[in-house]
């Protein structure tokens, strides 16, 4: 399965912390579009306590809901504990993404011209 994780601040919504922005809804539009075809997203933010509860509620009015927020996906921590259980070592501050979208990054066009359909079905249900 894709996972992709997205930042809030200057990606999913104009400006820079502690302003609330605009939303970018070709971004938005963007991660509604890997939603449904079934990537997993992650909000990935330094935001944390409030202003982070704010971001998550402005996204919800939007229309976006995120499968983990500032974590690794369900389905990915799963992966870990069972590599874990072979005697793996893994540390917990990374977030596991197949792309990440920061516009610190530079990566925002890019991020809009990628074939969404065609990339979900790269990664399958993995």
């Amino acid at each position: 399965m894709f996972i992709l994780a997205i930042d809030y601040d200057g990606t999913l919504f104009s400006g820079s912390y502690p302003d609330k922005g605009n939303p970018k809804h070709d971004i938005i539009n963007k991660v509604k579009e890997f939603k449904k075809h079934g990537a997993e997203i992650v909000l990935w933010t330094c935001r944390g306590g409030e202003p982070l509860k704010e971001a998550i509620e402005r996204c919800k009015e939007v229309g976006l809901e995120f499968d983990a927020i500032n974590e690794t996906t369900p389905s990915n921590r799963e992966w870990v504990e069972e590599e874990r259980a072979r005697g793996q070592e893994f540390c917990d501050k990374k977030i596991f993404a197949h792309f990440y979208v920061d516009d610190r990054a530079a990566n925002l066009d890019i991020f809009l011209g990628i074939d969404v359909e065609k990339t979900c079905a790269l990664y399958g249900d993995k």
